[in-house]
């Protein structure tokens, strides 16, 4: 059984209005576990706690009650994010320095240098698909290689845990798809992936499990098959169906007790159908 790569127990964060005697509750009584190697989606309508949540692992948010770790860490311990990389959702970046020297800028902050640094650059310019640009000020990057340069800066250090707020947000289907398949490469790796999305088709494509959260608290969680299952609904598909088949499916299954809603034609998504349609477009 893999181990816990985040750990969150009764997390509860409360925030004093300023110059009111109000205070909000972003989060309450939160737990959940996030295991090493597997994708998890944090999902939730605006408002609902989720960045809280991410600023309490990251640190960044000192908790009212309850705690996180990351591999047994306490998040506030600044030893814990040593492990950690991070994606925000609006990432910030000198304009007037090249995808190159962006990754070596934080590359240096985490201690890296000499020839481990430059071909760790290399490395992640290659595998966010940002070669031809390299040499390029970040300045005039569109919002999908901003995420992407986005993404080698938070992989600099080689974390074993990377979080990603948003990281399709403003990003062209076609730059979401690289952004997929990149966080798919990361699984592959061995690495744990926390995210958070509004993207839901992204998140079924790329998360083992999701947890949904609304007005601060944890409503539904588990992997993506036991919560899209329909009960008591199992799905047949068929190919080169031969004429008359359907109606002896159906006579069989009245026979048998149960009840044929619907015969329908297996469909393409549509983020599929664009990406096929201008995949050849010049």
């Amino acid at each position: 059984m893999s181990s816990d790569a985040i750990r969150i127990q009764g997390l509860t964060k409360v925030f004093p209005v300023p110059l009111r005697r109000e205070r909000v509750v972003a989060v309450k009584d939160l737990s959940l576990q996030v295991r090493e190697g597997e994708v998890y989606g944090l999902l939730g309508p605006n408002g609902c706690g989720k960045s809280t949540t991410l600023k309490v692992i990251l640190g960044l948010v000192t908790p009212t009650r309850g705690r996180a770790e990351i591999f047994g860490r306490d998040s506030r311990d600044y030893a814990s994010r040593v492990d950690v990389g991070f994606l925000p959702e609006n990432p910030y970046f000198y304009k007037f320095l090249t995808a190159r020297e962006t990754v070596e800028f934080y590359g240096k902050i985490c201690g890296l240098g000499g020839k481990v640094l430059k071909d760790r650059v290399g490395e992640l310019i290659s595998l966010v698909g940002l070669e031809d640009a390299m040499h390029r000020r970040v300045g005039g990057f569109s919002k999908g290689m901003l995420q992407r340069i986005g993404l080698a800066q938070a992989l600099v250090q080689e974390p074993k845990v990377i979080i990603l707020d948003e990281p399709t947000a403003g990003v062209d289907p076609v730059g979401s798809r690289q952004i997929r398949d990149l966080i798919l490469d990361l699984k592959k790796r061995g690495k744990t992936v926390l995210l958070t999305s509004h993207l839901l088709s992204q998140v079924q494509e790329v998360c083992d499990r999701i947890g949904i959260m609304a007005r601060g608290e944890m409503v539904r969680e588990g992997s993506l098959d036991e919560l899209l299952s329909i009960e008591r609904r199992t799905e047949y598909v068929v190919e080169d169906a031969p004429a008359g088949l359907q109606g002896k499916i159906e006579a069989l299954v009245r026979a048998e007790g149960g009840t044929f809603l619907k015969a329908r034609h297996a469909q393409r998504t549509l983020e599929g159908f664009f990406l096929e349609a201008t995949a050849n477009t010049p």
